[in-house]
């Protein structure tokens, strides 16, 4: 029997690209049909992520054109993680398996077929990873590769060069469910799933059109995220680093105490104690940034805010249900 297919699509200010995007999908899902490769009951689910332009009559516009569209509209704009997430947890009861995706077109609409492939191989994660970064800008090209190795580093089981682009099959999804955490970083979170996984390898193109909804900033911010949420790294290695810093500074009296002492002269300098002053002043501050960004975390998931709220779900009927 063909599964069920969803497609969960997070959109912020997308209305530029969605007559494109659903354009493109619905051909493939045609196809896909078609060839018996996915059930007819499949859908594709734009979710609405607080938008302020068109998005979400856009959304309205194409499930009223076609049954293969449905829209998840959030009550406001809770980030792209979140909104993802939402879009996750509403279809999985629906679906054999869902596939998630951006809505600018930069991943590759054909690899559906070949995830499809493997989850039917029994693979229940399939991962879409970039096959190269030649559209990427130098800075972002090496800033990737570089919080990639980091990653890596720190203990991370993020996938390299993997964003959003994946397949998770029913049980999959159930175990997403389990973790409660309000500090998202899905694609650090999947991996600790732990079913069987494949990759799919896929060559990512330009954004169709629109502004990216990851700047410098956003993506800084993103990246220590990422890091802080699925590690404690960071947090040992300040533990270290103040332990070496400590033995240092014992080495370094006891050498000042001989020096006094045994040869009758201490060492002086103004530029080297003013250098010490500043480095550990400095040392000190991003010890306490560090702790400061897991105190943050502890004190957001304490509070246990829902992650996000929907007004609207759209289903086959046409009607709009309060969720």
């Amino acid at each position: 029997m063909s599964p069920i297919l969803y497609m969960v699509i997070p959109c912020f200010n997308e209305a530029v690209v969605l007559d494109e995007t659903s354009d493109r999908l619905k051909k493939k899902y045609e196809t896909l049909i078609q060839n018996g490769k996915i059930s007819p009951k499949s859908r594709i689910v734009y979710v609405n992520d607080g938008s302020n332009d068109q998005t979400w009559e856009k959304i309205l516009e194409k499930h009223n054109a076609s049954h293969l569209f449905s829209g998840i509209n959030l009550t406001r704009n809770r980030g792209h993680q979140n909104a993802l997430l939402a879009g996750l947890m509403t279809v999985k009861n629906l679906a054999d398996c869902v596939i998630s995706m951006d809505a600018d077109l930069q991943d590759d609409i054909d690899a559906i077929d070949a995830m499809l492939e493997q989850y039917n191989d029994g693979f229940d994660v399939v991962y879409g990873v970039r096959d190269n970064r030649e559209t990427d800008t130098f800075f972002k090209r090496n800033t990737a590769r570089l919080f990639y190795k980091v990653m890596k580093i720190l203990g991370s089981q993020s996938v390299p060069n993997h964003a959003d682009y994946r397949l998770l099959s029913a049980r999959a999804l159930d175990g997403l469910e389990q973790f409660q955490e309000v500090n998202l970083f899905l694609r650090g979170m999947v991996p600790m799933i732990g079913y069987p996984s494949a990759t799919v390898y896929y060559k990512r193109g330009k954004r169709f059109a629109g502004e990216s909804k990851y700047p410098l900033k956003k993506m800084m911010s993103f990246a220590i995220d990422g890091i802080t949420s699925t590690s404690a790294t960071p947090m040992r290695m300040i533990f270290w680093t103040g332990l070496a810093v400590f033995v240092l500074s014992v080495l370094t009296g006891i050498y000042v105490l001989i020096s006094h002492s045994i040869q009758g002269r201490t060492v002086l300098g103004w530029s080297s104690t003013m250098v010490a002053i500043i480095a550990f002043g400095g040392l000190n501050l991003l010890a306490i940034g560090i702790i400061g960004e897991y105190i943050g975390k502890i004190f957001l998931e304490v509070k246990q805010r829902p992650r996000y709220i929907i007004s609207d779900f759209i289903t086959d009927d046409g009607t709009e249900k309060k969720k």
